[in-house]
């Protein structure tokens, strides 16, 4: 689901730098790359597991997720917390990340390379289309966007209910078009919440918030990318099923 802490009401006026360095793209974008390290870390951990321990993959996708999960509520309340919350959140989701890519790899051979090179494609379409202005982060284009990912989060709690009684939402979660389309409709939001990423960490840095909003701002954009590449993952795994 998409990162719940990037957005500009998160602003203060205590953020402000007074004294000391403040935030910065380039030192954003430098710990972006080390939540990246942690998460290929936590993949490498989870697979090493799934074939030497199999019996713990399961207990380790369990914590990963509500370690996570936990992380990231913390987070939220407390925005200093983020540069001892960002790395242990990426480790966590690399723990959940590994072995449920795995699973898909075993039914579709190079499903989840695919999947990568599609993250990382739309994580550079979408830099572009903000840097060129052809997508501005408007409080229409923030309206729309929020409706859409509420709307998307009601469905997953909504499934995620239904599942301790034996049923679901028809449709959506099957390989028809329903499926399909709304597999693309959540790859679309996801892909517009990046929108949102890039404003939060640009308008952070021209407000001079202090260094703290660096590791925020690079846990939310690891958050949506998480998101991103799970659902592709998902769409590609719907296509597949039907050759």
């Amino acid at each position: 689901m998409s990162n719940p802490i990037l957005n500009e009401d998160r602003f203060s006026p205590q953020a402000t730098v007074l004294d000391g360095e403040p935030m910065t793209i380039q030192g954003t974008v430098n710990k972006i790359f080390m939540l990246f390290a942690c998460l290929l870390a936590g993949a490498a951990i989870s697979l090493y597991a799934l074939f030497t321990a199999p019996g713990l993959t399961a207990l380790m996708i369990g914590a990963g997720a509500i370690i996570g999960f936990i992380l990231v509520l913390v987070t939220c309340f407390n925005i200093k917390l983020a540069k001892f919350t960002a790395a242990p959140y990426a480790l966590m989701e690399g723990l959940v990340l590994g072995a449920f890519s795995a699973f898909f790899e075993a039914q579709w051979h190079g499903i989840v390379l695919q999947a990568i090179l599609s993250t990382f494609a739309v994580l550079f379409v979408m830099l572009m289309l903000y840097k060129t202005r052809t997508i501005r982060y408007t409080e229409k284009f923030q309206a729309v966007l929020m409706t859409s990912m509420l709307s998307i989060l009601a469905i997953y709690l909504i499934q995620f209910i239904a599942s301790f009684f034996g049923r679901g939402i028809p449709l959506i979660w099957e390989t028809g078009p329903v499926g399909i389309g709304f597999s693309i409709f959540v790859v679309i939001i996801a892909s517009m919440s990046l929108i949102q990423d890039f404003f939060f960490i640009e308008s952070a840095s021209q407000n001079m918030l202090s260094k703290d909003y660096e590791w925020y701002g690079a846990m939310g954009l690891m958050i949506t990318l998480v998101w991103l590449y799970t659902e592709i993952l998902r769409l590609l795994a719907k296509l597949n099923s039907r050759n």
